[in-house]
């Protein structure tokens, strides 16, 4: 599903190097749910843009679902993360002028989907999470932890093959923190949706796979829970 070989990201010159990843290497088979855990600094973050595409490697490669993505121009990476990766992140990334149901839809309807296949999925999806009565409510209407599994359902709207989270708890109380946790948990087992998530909570670790732990950029240890 992923495999990183050697990646490095390498911010500024000579004396002022920042070495955010340093020599990388990592595999995560389909299916998984893998949390990304250390320090704030400590390349967690950086590393999950890059497994996003939202940022490229200084170098090494980088595989996902069977395309060497580090090779793709900035047109085919735009159309991979379409398609492919379905994110959510910690400050929800709603448009507060829109509804739950057209926050949702918009990614299907930038891939073509009409909007009658649009709302059929989107009510799927909120059923899915638990968001039924919610299809317009605008995200001011609605609780943090009702705002993240709207984001949640847009990052599922497209059928990802990964799903990447960025502290999706961050913003949220324990009981909201549980109820997305167990929800990403359900999803990683029922659908075998692949979910790797950064979480900087030590008690979070119950509900991963594997806990990879980063310092000062590298990897320090990689761990089955």
């Amino acid at each position: 599903m992923i495999a990183g070989n050697s990646l490095f990201k390498i911010y500024g010159k000579g004396s002022v190097e920042v070495r955010a990843l340093d020599g990388v290497d990592i595999t995560i088979s389909r299916g998984e749910f893998v949390g990304i855990t250390g320090a704030s600094g400590s390349g967690k973050s950086t590393l999950l843009h890059l497994l996003g595409l939202l940022d490229r490697p200084t170098s090494g490669s980088l595989r996902i679902d069977g395309v060497e993505v580090s090779a793709l121009s900035e047109k085919e990476r735009t159309a991979f993360r379409l398609n492919r990766l379905g994110y959510v992140f910690q400050d929800y990334a709603l448009v507060p002028e829109l509804t739950a149901e057209e926050n949702i839809f918009l990614p299907s309807k930038v891939r073509g989907m009409t909007s009658k296949e649009c709302t059929r999925a989107c009510r799927d999806i909120l059923s899915l999470v638990g968001l039924k009565d919610r299809v317009s409510f605008l995200p001011g209407e609605m609780s943090g932890g009702e705002q993240q599994r709207v984001a949640i359902a847009r990052a599922l709207i497209n059928n990802p093959a990964l799903i990447l989270a960025d502290e999706p708890c961050a913003n949220l109380d324990t009981k909201n923190s549980i109820v997305i946790l167990e929800l990403l948990k359900k999803l990683n087992h029922d659908l075998r949706q692949t979910v790797v998530m950064v979480s900087h909570e030590e008690w979070h670790q119950r509900y991963f796979d594997r806990v990879v732990t980063l310092q000062d950029g590298k990897i320090i240890s990689d761990i089955g829970t």
